[in-house]
C-alpha cells in the first residue's frame, strides 16, 4: 500500500473557503472555491481552469478560472481538451528557452462520476523535483473526489459509497481546522474518527527527533499512566514511518511484504487487535507522524476504510503538524527556526543561501580583524581667535552708523559716530568763560592785586583743562575700527538718534586670520581626546573642501545641549581660507588611533548595554 504524498497544507487556511465549498449551491460557485483551496494547498499555483460538459450535451466549457481576472489560459484549455480526448491525467511542460523561473508546469486530471466523463481540472505550477511533482499530482487526483462528490450528491448509484467517504473525509477536516489549539484539535479528530469507524481505540502521534511521541488518544484527555501500551503504539507508528507506508495487521493476502513486528506485538500484548497505521508524510516524501487504528479481530480494515484513512491523513496531517509547531513555546520555535537554518546551511540545495551566508561569515571575519582609522566626530563651530568689544564711551545719540555686522573693515575705519553738538556747544562756553578770566587777569596785573592774579591764573587753568576734556570727548564721538577684521554683531542703522549709555556694546570685531575651532564633543568620547591629536574640519558652507586642525585645549567644563552633555575642544586651523568667516558651522573628526573595525562601530552600543546592566544589577 503506497503512502500518499500531500501537499504542505498551510496551517492557517481559511475557514471560511471550507464553509463556503460545503455551502455553495451552484456549480460556478462550488469549483471557483475548489480552485481557491486547491491553490492553497499545492504550492506554487499560478492559475486554475475546471471545464465540465454542458447540460444535454457532449461539450465541455469552462465553468470556474483562478484568478478570477486570468485571462490568459490557452495553456491551460490545451492540456484540458488532451485530458478529454486521453481520458486520464496528463503532466505537461511549456515550451520555450526562457530561464527556469518562467517556465511553467500544467497538471489536469479528468472528473468521472461513476462511467461518464463530467469534465477535467488543471492548475499550471512552477517546475519542481519529480517527487514533489508526484506529491502535487496526487493532490489533485484528491481533489477531484471533492467534485466528484458534488456531482454524486443525491444521485442513486453505486458511488454514492464513494461520494459519502469523500464526504467524510472533508468533514473531517474541518473538525480539525475549527480547533484552534493543537490538542484541542487533535483529540476531536482522533475521538471522531474513531466513533465514524467503529475503532477501539484511535492514536495520534509525531516524530519528535528519532522517535515517535504519542499526542493524542481517542476518548482520553490522559493516557500517560499505561507506558507499556503507549510504548507498544509508538512502536507501531515507528515501523510505519520507517518504511514510509500505510501497514495492515493482520496483512492482507494481496499486499506485498512488509515488516510487522511492533504490529504484531501490539496485538498480541494488548488484546488480539486489527491494526492500520496511516502515516503522515511532507511533500518531500519524508514521514513526520503517523495515526494507528485499532478493532478487535474479527473486524478487519478493508480496503474501503484504508482508502478513507490516507485520504484523512493527507489533508489532515500538515493541519495538525502546523498547530503542534504553533503551540510549541517561544524558545522550542526558535531552536526548531535555527535548526532548520542550519540544515540548509550544511545540506544538499540552498545554493544562494549558503553562497549568502559565506560572504556574510567572510565579512564578519574581515571585520573583526581589519584595523581602520578610529576618529571623533564632533558638531564644529568657528570662532575668532580673539574678539573686540566696541562699546559707547559716554552718554549720547547716535549720529551716524556706517557698518552692521557681516561687514569686512580695515584698522581705524569709521564704524559709526556719536552727536557732538553738545559737547562743542559746552566747549564753546568752556571757551567764552577762559577769555573772561583772562581779561580780568589783564585789568588786575594793570591794577598791581597780585591775590586777583593769582584766582584767575587758577580759573584759566580750569578752564583749558576743561577744553582739553572736552576736546578728549568729541574726538571719541567717532569710533574706528581696532584692527582688519569682520564685524560679528552689531546693526546702528535702524538706531539712528537713539540713546546709548555709557559702556553700551556697540559692536563686536573678529580678525579674519585667525581662528579657533571649537568641537562640541559628546561625554562618552571625551576620553579619547588629548592635546596635540590631529583631525579635519568640514563646514556647511564650503562642504568640499576639507580644513586640517590641531588640537589645541580640551576644557573641563561640560555644557548641557539637546539633552545630552558635551565637552568643548578648542583646535586651531593648520591654514585660515579667506572665505571663512566666525560663526561657520560642520563636523570635525578628531583622528585618535588605529582600531579594529567591529569595535569602532559597536563600541557604542556596548557601551550602552554595559552602563544599562550595571545600572540594572542591584
Amino acid at each position: 500500500m503506497s503512502v500518499s504524498k500531500p501537499s504542505n497544507l498551510p496551517p492557517d487556511l481559511d475557514q471560511s473557503l471550507w464553509t463556503r465549498l460545503v455551502q455553495a449551491t451552484s456549480e460556478e460557485e462550488f469549483c471557483q472555491t475548489w480552485l481557491r483551496i486547491q491553490s492553497r494547498m499545492i504550492q506554487g499555483v499560478s492559475a486554475g481552469l475546471v471545464a465540465l460538459a454542458r447540460p444535454g450535451t457532449t461539450t465541455f466549457a469552462p465553468v470556474a478560472v483562478w484568478p478570477r481576472d486570468s485571462s490568459d489560459t490557452a495553456a491551460l484549455n490545451e492540456v484540458v481538451e488532451r485530458v478529454l480526448q486521453e481520458r486520464k491525467g496528463v503532466v505537461t511542460r511549456s515550451d520555450g528557452d526562457g530561464p527556469p523561473e518562467e517556465q511553467r508546469v500544467h497538471l489536469a486530471y479528468p472528473v468521472w462520476v461513476g462511467k461518464d466523463l463530467r469534465g477535467s481540472a488543471a492548475l499550471q505550477i512552477a517546475p519542481r523535483p519529480t517527487l514533489e511533482l508526484q506529491t502535487a499530482m496526487r493532490q489533485l487526483q484528491w481533489g477531484i473526489a471533492w467534485l466528484q462528490n458534488w456531482f454524486l450528491r443525491g444521485a442513486p448509484t453505486a458511488d454514492g459509497q464513494q461520494a459519502q467517504r469523500v464526504s467524510a473525509v472533508m468533514e473531517l477536516t474541518a473538525l480539525a481546522l475549527q480547533e484552534e489549539r493543537f490538542l484541542s484539535a487533535a483529540t476531536a479528530l482522533v475521538t471522531e474518527l474513531a466513533t465514524r469507524l467503529r475503532c477501539d481505540r484511535v492514536t495520534l502521534g509525531f516524530l519528535e527527533g528519532r522517535h515517535v511521541k504519542i499526542r493524542a488518544l481517542s476518548h482520553s484527555a490522559q493516557f500517560g499512566k499505561n507506558m507499556n501500551l503507549i510504548r507498544a503504539i509508538s512502536g507501531a507508528m515507528a515501523e510505519s514511518i520507517d518504511q514510509e507506508d500505510i501497514l495492515i495487521y493482520p496483512e492482507p493476502e494481496q499486499a506485498s511484504s512488509r515488516v510487522l513486528h511492533a504490529h504484531e506485538l501490539l496485538a498480541r500484548g494488548h488484546g488480539d487487535r486489527a491494526i492500520c497505521t496511516v502515516p503522515f508524510a511532507r511533500p518531500d516524501g519524508r514521514a513526520f507522524g503517523a495515526l494507528t487504528l485499532e478493532r478487535s479481530a474479527a473486524e478487519f480494515f478493508d480496503q474501503e476504510t484504508v482508502d478513507v484513512c490516507d485520504s484523512l491523513a493527507a489533508l489532515t496531517g500538515p493541519i495538525l503538524d502546523g498547530k503542534r509547531r504553533n503551540d510549541r513555546f517561544l524558545v522550542l520555535k526558535a531552536w526548531d527556526s535555527l535548526k532548520t537554518q542550519v540544515q540548509k546551511l550544511v545540506g544538499p540545495r540552498h545554493a544562494v543561501y549558503k553562497a549568502v551566508a559565506l560572504g556574510l561569515v567572510v565579512l564578519a571575519v574581515f571585520f573583526t580583524f581589519a584595523t581602520g582609522r578610529y576618529r571623533v566626530t564632533a558638531k564644529t563651530a568657528l570662532q575668532g581667535e580673539i574678539q573686540r568689544v566696541i562699546a559707547a564711551p559716554f552718554r549720547g545719540f547716535i549720529a551716524e552708523a556706517g557698518v552692521r555686522s557681516g561687514d569686512i573693515v580695515k584698522k581705524d575705519q569709521p564704524m559709526c559716530s556719536l552727536d557732538d553738538r553738545d559737547l562743542r556747544v559746552e566747549r564753546a562756553r568752556v571757551a567764552s568763560e577762559r577769555e573772561e578770566h583772562l581779561l580780568e587777569h589783564r585789568k588786575a596785573m594793570a591794577a598791581r592785586d597780585v591775590a586777583a592774579m593769582n584766582v584767575l591764573t587758577k580759573k584759566v587753568q580750569q578752564a583749558d583743562a576743561q577744553i582739553e576734556l572736552l576736546d578728549e570727548e568729541i574726538s571719541r564721538t567717532r569710533i574706528a575700527a581696532p584692527f582688519d577684521g569682520i564685524v560679528v554683531s552689531g546693526d546702528l542703522s535702524q538706531a539712528l538718534g537713539a540713546p546709548v549709555d555709557a559702556g553700551q556694546i556697540l559692536f563686536q570685531v573678529a580678525p579674519l586670520d585667525s581662528y579657533r575651532v571649537v568641537l562640541k564633543v559628546d561625554e562618552s568620547d571625551i576620553r579619547q581626546i588629548a592635546v596635540g591629536q590631529t583631525g579635519e574640519l568640514v563646514l556647511t558652507a564650503l562642504p568640499h573642501e576639507t580644513l586640517p586642525i590641531k588640537v589645541s585645549k580640551v576644557t573641563p567644563v561640560s555644557v548641557s545641549e539637546e539633552g545630552r552633555n558635551y565637552f568643548e575642544v578648542e583646535a586651531q586651523l593648520a591654514q585660515a581660507k579667506s572665505r571663512l568667516r566666525p560663526g561657520m558651522e560642520g563636523f570635525g573628526k578628531i583622528d585618535v588611533d588605529r582600531r579594529r573595525l567591529i569595535w569602532i562601530w559597536t563600541h557604542r552600543l556596548v557601551d550602552w548595554v554595559r552602563l544599562r546592566v550595571w545600572s540594572w544589577i542591584p
